[in-house]
């Protein structure tokens, strides 16, 4: 199963290494990229942590003019809890003002599994920061993200190989009515994902979040009955982007997104990473395109084994 990369951006901005060590001053202005704060605990040339790297960086980037910060390595982050690395962000509060979006974890599989990762309740951030945007988390081990109140929050990515059904009801009970764009990894059983279907059905209904208009349902080891759901739900008519990409998807669950509702009013489908043959591939671009809807039907996989429900996995898991 493939693994996750760094991100390259964020909050349109691209991401940028602080470079904690060189000493030099960055080239890049402080509201220009998105500051990527990182160390390595398996690098014996560096003893520097990332509390003393985040220190660093708030004295030779101006803090207040800091839009995104993206949070990588902070240790043996699969002993260290991401708290550590938020409790640290919170505490410089005062001098972060102009901060709009946050990352927790950006790791990929050779530097920490995503299972590995050792999350908290990254709610913390939302009630620290009244003017945040963009909010990112990877990794569901231990994850909290407990109800809450935010009047700005526009997106919400949880990145996980197994999303505790815990953290989906969380999210659910919480008031955020400026979201737009929601994108969960659901991920597999045997990684902490136990949510079903019917946990879903809130925010399937289209009532939770208003202003939603990119919905991701992702990475799912029952993606086809998650397409079965969508195909009759009523948050389906706000949405101009669906991602049901990197999951178990088959013919089953294209044929119940075909014989649904309408999606033709949708700006995108994605299927990206999935198990249809090359007859419904066609059928679902050829329903689609012809009204404007870009389809993505790429990385068609084939059942290997014994590997998930009947030879299909997802992208993600451990």
């Amino acid at each position: 199963m493939s693994g996750v990369d760094h991100l390259h951006e964020l909050f349109g901005l691209p991401a940028v290494d602080f470079q904690h060590a060189s000493g030099e001053t960055p080239v890049q202005a402080a509201d220009a990229a998105a500051w990527r704060i990182s160390v390595d605990p398996y690098d014996d040339d560096s003893e520097m942590t990332w509390e003393e790297a985040f220190k660093a960086f708030l004295e030779t980037v101006d803090p207040a003019g800091v839009r995104a910060l993206i949070v990588g390595q902070w240790g043996e982050a699969y002993e260290v809890k991401s708290s550590y690395a938020i409790d640290l962000i919170i505490a410089a509060a005062d001098r972060l003002t102009s901060l709009e979006a946050v990352f927790i974890g950006d790791m990929t599989s050779e530097e920490n599994e995503i299972s590995w990762i050792e999350q908290s309740d990254v709610t913390a951030l939302l009630n620290a920061f009244p003017g945040l945007l963009e909010l990112g988390v990877r990794g569901g081990t231990d994850l909290v993200f407990s109800p809450s109140k935010h009047e700005r929050l526009r997106s919400l990515t949880i990145e996980t190989g197994g999303l505790p059904v815990g953290v989906i009801r969380g999210i659910l009970d919480s008031e955020l009515p400026a979201l737009e764009r929601l994108d969960l990894w659901l991920g597999v059983s045997a990684y902490g994902g136990d949510a079903d279907v019917a946990d879903l059905a809130p925010l399937l209904s289209g009532t939770r979040f208003p202003r939603l208009t990119h919905l991701g349902l992702r990475n799912s080891e029952v993606q086809n009955e998650i397409a079965a759901a969508v195909a009759s739900a009523p948050v389906v008519a706000q949405l101009r982007v669906l991602d049901l990409s990197n999951g178990t998807m088959g013919d089953e669950g294209a044929a119940a997104l075909l014989d649904g509702q309408p999606l033709t009013h949708l700006e995108k489908l994605d299927l990206y990473h999935h198990f249809m043959t090359e007859p419904m591939e066609r059928r679902i671009v050829q329903a689609l395109e012809p009204h404007g809807v870009r389809v993505d039907v790429s990385e068609r996989e084939t059942p290997w084994g014994n590997r998930g429900i009947d030879g299909r996995y997802t992208s993600v898991s451990e």
